[in-house]
């Protein structure tokens, strides 16, 4: 198990407490002292499971800044792109579809990184991120597709993840 340093814990708590403040939106005195001593349980409890090196890295004002990025603009502009080509496909009469399941290379090497990816392919119409994997080194993503327009995994990675993946490397690696 992995033991719990006191800026894991630090790092911890100030996320948690900074969702406690996103969530409850209030600020007197009485409800950010329930938070801060709720973030700090929970800080307690779970930073050894959550922060395994470099605590603070994503405090660096640019990892923040491409993290904001990557919510507010790519994930967004994926997420339109990706429901309009299933209205399309819909109101169509749903006859351009060829399901199936493709074997995508993944060049996150960050947990976090790959685990972002994989809930950004599954939160967009036409796919869902099945299985991940690792073989010699290589990271695989198993993704059922709507529509499996390319055979090989090279290029049904570039069809599917598009630009996900260059926005997450530069949040997580």
């Amino acid at each position: 198990m992995q033991k719990t340093t006191f800026p894991a814990v630090v790092a911890t708590f100030v996320v948690s407490f900074a969702f406690w403040v996103l969530l409850t939106w209030s600020f007197t005195v009485q409800e950010l002292i329930v938070g801060a001593v709720v973030s700090l349980g929970v800080a307690l409890f779970s930073a050894r499971f959550f922060i395994h090196e470099k605590a603070f890295w994503l405090f660096n004002p640019a990892k923040l800044l491409n993290g904001l990025f990557y919510w507010v603009c790519i994930f967004p502009v994926e997420l339109v792109k990706a429901n309009v080509d299933m209205a399309k496909r819909c109101f169509g009469g749903c006859k351009k579809i060829n399901p199936g399941i493709v074997k995508v290379p993944v060049d996150l090497k960050s947990d976090y990184g790959q685990a972002a990816l994989a809930n950004s392919i599954t939160l967009t119409p036409g796919t869902i991120t099945m299985d991940i994997t690792e073989e010699e080194g290589q990271t695989y993503y198993y993704i059922h597709w709507i529509d499996v327009t390319a055979p090989s995994g090279k290029e049904a990675g570039d069809a599917i993840k598009g630009t996900l993946e260059k926005g997450l490397r530069r949040v997580w690696e």
